[in-house]
């Protein structure tokens, strides 16, 4: 298996020199063989690279960051560990293999860059890893028997902070055979997570690990707090060191007697030796969360405070610091009224870092600790994972055109670094997107953005997908949304809608649909609708409507309140909110958005109209889902599919082995766009698009 070779950290110049002299001579015969650029089909996405995790070294001179490839033989994706340096020169890779790598780090002397990686080793499971700037083999460093979560640097680089939770031991085998599996014991009020299946009483918790001698300690103590001594049922998490290395503060919700039933977290400090007591400093009652950032004099830590004390879906997560020493919590920015991530404190301590989500935008932003906001960006995009170090900052950025990439930011001007997918998307023929607005019958101004047809030729009118987007919580911004430029390159124009409950217009936009679904997001839908017809371009006649999650749900709302639409699919939706009571993950928001069945089942049956009136919906429906989904589970598309069955509607149901509510397998996402293509062309009479076999080689 290779790792990384002494000559790529040492001598990353002559590397890329070499390949710069192979490049120019190939160049004559890579201009021939190019090909004419065509539009964006389900094939594409397998070509496609995710940037992500970008983390600046001590200096601030190197960028380190993942790449996520389509492995097509293995049907899965494998990330692998890059360097570029901020200046954008040297872009190198770091990792090789089958096994992904991930989780970036530095240690604070610069002297490793560590990462998480699975790979065989001396310890089966996820461990960390660490590459030697000065050159060889990465070398497994940790050797936990525990699922290993997240990890980080003591600023003197001596020991790494582990959250890790007690996992069962692989079961042994008898003459070839596995045991049998053992029952599953829960006793939990909150006792299923997607992805994480089944809640056990396991948590996850923090320990100290000496690089060195590879000792490992618990980090807390048998008395975390006065108020609340330790219990298995708390756990710890978002973790981070103070500056000088003598605390470490964290997450966690103690509430009592159940935090299953509630979301109080608080910030904690403790000291960063083993066995110490930790100190809550944040007293709201409701959610104080991370990421946390301490000031460069450790005096205080940004964090993120919610606005509700109950647990709501809607929460607007407000910039907040408290300080250490007294536990003097305050609002940074009283006015800002928009969702708020990755607080990072400036160098000199006196502002915070953040992306800002904003309406159809997600910019960097810096504010003040008097409260003054100052976007950074101008442009028209959308920004994550925004990391500084020395001064340096550095972020991804996407726009409708561009997939994300890392872009340095000096000055409120951004500077492109890398460039994985730039041969990808200059090979395609890419549809523009427009902004549009509509009024409402009752008032409301709903934006949404448009993208129309590659080659849209004016005076004609096409053939539109109203795709909504799911949460409810989130929004359709300016990013590239293979989604749209697929459709639109065969044919399509694609509206997608802000509703009411969206993000990115404020609180009170967002909370509008609290214990009310169905209704406001139908209404600001459809006048969406509307808005692109009068435009000219849209034929009234082949409107088709799908989306995923809330979007499926929407789709189910939409379909049983018109039959404007000609087709529909249904992706992870329900029709009947009864149903998915007690098996999906959102008990607390039954619990409080909606209060038990039991007691206000008059308001559960006018949320699940979709299914009680069934016999209205007339649309071609197509349901989608996997079959380990506990976000929203295939129940709910499965009783639609078949009240649509009963009724004589059109109705096709495809479930997904093994997926749970967003897709692993590559060819599984290939094969929900070839559908949703063949579903929507079918009923609007439209050629099938080609597309190769959706079912992996192996």
């Amino acid at each position: 298996m290779r790792n990384l070779s002494l000559s790529v950290l040492l001598r990353p110049v002559l590397r890329f020199g070499t390949s710069a002299l192979l490049v120019s001579l190939a160049l004559p015969f890579a201009a021939a063989a190019q090909t004419a650029k065509h539009n964006m089909t389900p094939d594409d996405l397998a070509k496609f690279v995710r940037v992500g995790s970008p983390v600046l070294s001590p200096d601030g001179k190197l960028i380190a960051y993942t790449v996520s490839r389509i492995n097509t033989e293995e049907d899965k994706r494998t990330n692998e560990l890059w360097m570029i340096g901020f200046d954008g020169q040297n872009d190198v890779q770091l990792t090789y293999g089958k096994e992904s790598a991930g989780n970036p780090q530095w240690s604070p002397d610069g002297r490793y860059l560590s990462f998480t990686s699975s790979r065989e080793g001396k310890a089966k499971g996820s461990q960390v890893w660490l590459l030697d700037r000065r050159g060889g083999e990465a070398r497994q460093l940790t050797e936990v028997k525990e699922n290993l979560g997240g990890y980080s640097w003591s600023p003197d680089s001596k020991t790494l902070l582990l959250g890790l939770q007690v996992k069962d031991e692989p079961e042994p085998e008898k003459g070839g055979k596995p045991v049998p599996p053992k029952p599953i014991v829960l006793d939990r009020f909150h006792f299923k997570q997607d992805v994480e299946g089944y809640l056990t009483e396991k948590k996850d918790h923090l320990y100290l690990f000496d690089v060195e001698s590879k000792k490992l300690s618990k980090l807390i103590g048998t008395q975390p707090d006065k108020d609340h001594p330790l219990d298995e049922k708390y756990e710890e998490s978002q973790a981070v060191w103070s500056p000088d290395g003598s605390k470490i503060a964290f997450v966690s919700n103690q509430s009592v007697p159940d935090p299953d039933r509630t979301v109080n977290s608080d910030v904690f400090v403790v000291d960063a030796k083993a066995g110490s007591n930790a100190r809550k400093l944040t007293t709201f009652i409701g959610a104080d969360e991370g990421p946390l950032s301490w000031s460069p004099d450790g005096a205080m830590i940004a964090y993120r405070k919610g606005t509700s004390e109950k647990y709501s879906i809607y929460e607007m997560p407000q910039l907040a610091t408290v300080e250490v020493a007294t536990g003097n919590a305050e609002l940074v920015a009283k006015s800002l009224d928009n969702w708020t991530s990755g607080p990072v404190f400036s160098v000199d301590g006196k502002s915070i870092l953040t992306t800002i989500q904003d309406d159809r935008l997600d910019y960097p932003a810096e504010v003040s600790l008097s409260g003054a906001v100052k976007r950074l960006v101008r442009e028209s995009g959308s920004a994550s994972g925004l990391t500084q170090k020395a001064g340096h900052v550095a972020l991804l950025w996407t726009t409708d055109s561009t997939d994300p990439e890392i872009y340095s930011l000096e000055g409120g001007t951004l500077h492109k670094l890398t460039s994985h997918n730039d041969e990808v998307v200059a090979s395609l023929n890419l549809a523009t997107t427009e902004e549009l607005s509509a009024k409402t019958s009752d008032g409301n101004d709903v934006h949404s953005l448009l993208t129309m047809p590659v080659g849209y030729k004016a005076g004609t009118k096409v053939p539109m997908l109203l795709f909504i987007h799911g949460g409810p919580t989130g929004q359709d911004a300016h990013e590239f949304d293979p989604y749209r430029q697929i459709f639109a390159g065969h044919g399509y124009a694609v509206l997608n809608v802000n509703y009411r409950g969206s993000t990115g217009r404020g609180h009170a936009y967002s909370y509008a649909i609290n214990a009310d679904w169905g209704h406001k997001e139908v209404i600001d839908l459809m006048a969406s609708v509307d808005a692109a017809i009068a435009t000219g371009r849209i034929d009234a006649d082949k409107l088709v409507v799908g989306g995923w999650s809330y979007g499926g749900i929407l789709t189910d709302y939409s379909i049983a309140s018109t039959t404007r639409f000609k087709a529909a699919s249904s992706g992870a939706g329900m029709g009947n909110l009864i149903v998915l009571y007690g098996i999906d993950e959102y008990i607390q928001q039954y619990e409080n958005e909606i209060g038990p069945p039991w007691k206000n089942t008059e308001l559960y049956l006018k949320l699940s109209y979709p299914f009680f009136h069934a016999d209205r919906i007339k649309t071609p429906t197509l349901f989608m889902g996997g079959d380990k989904d506990f976000n929203v589970p295939l129940e709910g598309g499965e009783q639609m599919y078949q009240a649509l069955k009963s009724v004589g509607t059109p109705a096709e149901l495809i479930v997904y082995p093994g997926e749970f509510h967003g897709f692993q397998r590559p060819s599984f996402v290939k094969d929900r766009f070839v559908r949703w293509m063949g579903w929507y062309d079918k009923y609007l009479g439209i050629a099938p698009a080609p597309a190769t076999p959706v079912v992996p080689s192996k």
